[in-house]
């Protein structure tokens, strides 16, 4: 991520309740997005370790203020040897002139290419 500083910088990960990386744990984010400090709540909805997917759904802090019901879903997908990686944001706008979460996609996006280029060179 230190190739994207202005995009997200997180400060501080609690876990709330359950464990790391198990179905129905929350874990509270500090971070920074677009320069702002925010927070965040998730619970981790679910793992599917078959078929390489995880989701997370927001139900706390600065995102919720805009946008209901936010569900982020990453997958990966592997053909002829190659991984893809899909990364799906499923949100409700809570008011018409709220911004849609491209901040967030972003994020992913440029999460996706330094995964890339560290695994890869």
């Amino acid at each position: 991520m230190a190739s994207y500083p202005n995009k997200l910088i997180a400060q501080e990960c609690k876990l709330h309740q359950g464990e790391y990386g198990v179905n129905g744990s929350v874990i509270e984010w500090s971070y920074t997005l677009d320069g702002k400090s925010q927070t965040a709540k998730q619970v981790l909805q679910g793992i599917d370790k078959e078929n390489k997917q995880i989701s997370w759904k927001m139900f706390e802090g600065d995102l919720c203020v805009l946008y209901k019901d936010l569900v982020i879903t990453v997958h990966v997908e592997t053909k002829n040897g190659v991984d893809f990686v899909t990364c799906t944001i499923d949100y409700e706008l809570i008011a018409p002139e709220n911004p849609y979460p491209v901040s967030v996609l972003n994020f992913f996006i440029c999460l996706t290419k330094d995964l890339d280029c560290h695994i890869f060179g």
